[in-house]
């Protein structure tokens, strides 16, 4: 990462968030051994969530693994279950409810790199992203059936373009796919050698990075508001989006920087 000597790290339960001085936080998730999803890890996205939205430094995401973890998330952790009765699992499940829309709705891009199996609920986080890059033996499943669950991520799958018997099959089965399995179904951004992974991520992150952070939140926040609309729908939302900028000081910077010749210096935060 570029300027690591400056950079700042902030720990939210099994996440370290590190904010480097270009802008680009990477969000690596370390629960050993699996990186399981418990209670504690909705709790703590829900902090990352709000700790994002508060600084102005951070404009695009890398969301990763540690390095040399078994998986990049190994699904939900089935301990939470061990013993649970309906009104428990109906308020995990509420509490739960709440968290994914708005990481969903973050107003800062989020780049999966996934270089390890995502499990379950680490496939629908993969999906909640909004680009993914995947090691190319990355495995992906939801085997919630094999656990007498049912998974939830039907929708959000179909949202993000996976083919209806596709994701059938998978939710179904239980089976396991590699990214290269699934690279036809347009997933995935890109589907790479586990070692060039992170690094595409990165430098995505950083050409995101070096724009105006008012048009990245305004274009994260149309890109939520597309589901239920239609493509006209979200073209005139995208437009009064762009329109309410000029008011900014970077409104027009892009514009007066590419007829000067120049790179543009943006300066709003």
């Amino acid at each position: 990462m570029a300027d690591t000597d400056k950079a700042r790290q902030h720990v939210f339960g099994a996440f370290v968030l590190t904010v480097a001085a270009d802008g680009v936080a990477t969000l690596v998730f370390d629960r050993p051994p699996v990186n399981a999803v418990s209670i504690d890890v909705y709790e703590a996205i829900g902090r990352i969530v709000d700790h994002i939205e508060s600084d102005n430094a951070i404009r695009a995401v890398v969301w990763t693994a540690a390095e040399g973890a078994r998986t990049w998330c190994g699904g939900a952790d089935l301990h939470d279950f061990d013993g649970i009765d309906v009104a428990g699992r109906k308020a995990r499940y509420a509490f739960i409810n709440e968290v994914l829309p708005r990481f969903y709705r973050l107003d800062r891009p989020v780049i999966a790199a996934v270089c390890g199996p995502a499990i379950g609920i680490g496939m629908i986080f993969t999906a909640l992203c909004d680009m993914r890059i995947a090691a190319e033996d990355a495995i992906f499943a939801c085997p919630e059936i094999d656990y007498g669950l049912v998974a939830g991520g039907a929708g959000l799958f179909a949202h993000v373009g996976i083919p209806e018997a596709k994701v059938r099959e998978m939710l179904f089965t239980g089976v396991r796919f590699t990214a290269r399995d699934l690279e036809p179904t347009g997933f995935f951004n890109y589907v790479l050698p586990r070692e060039d992974v992170v690094p595409r991520a990165l430098e995505i992150a950083r050409r995101i990075a070096a724009k105006s952070l008012p048009s990245i939140r305004a274009r994260k926040v149309a890109s939520a508001r597309l589901e239920g609309m239609t493509w006209t729908e979200a073209y005139l939302d995208a437009q009064q989006l762009s329109a309410g900028l000029t008011a900014g000081s970077d409104g027009g910077e892009g514009v007066r920087a590419f007829l000067a010749g120049r790179d543009p210096n943006y300066q709003d935060r």
